[in-house]
């Protein structure tokens, strides 16, 4: 059976336990899993820069002999060839992921047709979590302890002003 690496890519800003739980379950399909942080994303100014994002990743996927963690920026199918990777990891939470990753599949299968998508949706406890999601919450004063690995929680209160909205105490007239 062949060696199979592959890219788990995103922008991870910032990674969540549902991004973890894929690392995992990742490392136990294959022999490589390198989880690939896009440095330069159209979703806006991030939050974390990408150094810190993959160091967050490298500490958080550190149990997985299995997995490591680089930064890329350009086409994915580039970075693939350049890493010896056959397959691509992706994770699809609800019906609107599944549309925009199997066009992006689809792109890729036509600039690389060695070049494998593997589908995978996270436990079903993470199935709505999404890293715009977490920062939302949490820059709001929610709780997010149980959505986020520790190492990221403890990040993100460094980064993001604590209690930047707090509830209104007393009765309103």
């Amino acid at each position: 059976m062949p060696h199979v690496t592959a890219i788990y890519p995103g922008t991870f800003d910032p990674p969540t336990n549902g991004h973890l739980d894929l690392c995992m379950r990742g490392s136990r399909i294959f022999d490589r899993l390198i989880v690939a942080v896009l440095r330069n994303s159209s979703k806006g100014v991030p939050l974390f820069t990408t150094q810190e994002r993959a160091e967050m990743l490298a500490e958080i996927t550190q149990p997985f002999g299995n997995v490591s963690v680089a930064t890329f920026d350009g086409l994915l199918v580039d970075f693939a060839r350049q890493q010896g990777a056959t397959a691509v990891l992706r994770g699809i939470r609800a019906v609107s992921d599944y549309e925009y990753e199997f066009q992006m599949a689809m792109m890729n299968r036509k600039l690389d047709p060695q070049l494998e998508t593997v589908f995978m949706q996270p436990a079903e406890k993470y199935t709505y979590v999404s890293s715009r999601l977490i920062k939302g919450v949490f820059q709001l004063g929610g709780d997010i302890n149980s959505l986020v690995p520790p190492a990221v929680m403890e990040r993100l209160r460094t980064k993001v002003p604590a209690n930047i909205a707090q509830p209104e105490t007393g009765a309103s007239t």
